[in-house]
């Protein structure tokens, strides 16, 4: 029962992962701006700002897409895993608080767990990288060949 509930997890897990990161790249780019992201980033003493907002953008943007459509899974989990920990390191440190009422760093540690872990899942029922990967995996079988008889001696 469980083995056949675990892509209808995986799925749901992957696209409300994905709505999240799109919410929050959406966030920075459309309502904040680009501009203001970047400033914020500087700010907060993030090296290399206005590229480090645009890679954040572009992680949380298509990265939450490719988690939706189940692409490229383990790349996407680890770009979104890399963009959080900058996040708990920037922005949530450690040495704070650890709820994220009080500015800590739960919540950052969460999307990053959660991040490699569906990253890493395979991505369960319609996902495009159980397609693709299927039909490669099935190549890199080796292939099986009888024992050879053993001839009396």
């Amino acid at each position: 029962m469980i083995a056949r509930l675990r892509p209808i997890a995986l799925l749901i897990g992957r696209v409300v992962l994905g709505v999240v990161f799109i919410a929050h790249g959406w966030q920075k780019f459309s309502t904040q701006g680009m501009d203001a992201t970047a400033e914020g980033f500087e700010s907060l003493g993030i090296p290399a700002p206005t590229l480090s907002a645009y890679f954040t953008v572009a992680a949380e943007l298509v990265g939450g897409a490719m988690l939706i459509v189940g692409a490229l899974l383990p790349l996407v989990g680890l770009a979104l895993t890399f963009v959080m920990l900058g996040a708990m390191y920037f922005v949530h440190p450690l040495d704070g608080a650890f709820f994220s009422r009080e500015g800590g760093y739960e919540y950052v540690l969460l999307l990053a767990a959660v991040s490699i872990a569906i990253g890493f899942s395979g991505g369960g029922a319609l996902a495009l990288d159980s397609l693709w990967f299927k039909d490669k995996d099935k190549n890199d079988q080796p292939e099986e060949h009888p024992a050879p008889a053993e001839s009396p001696a």
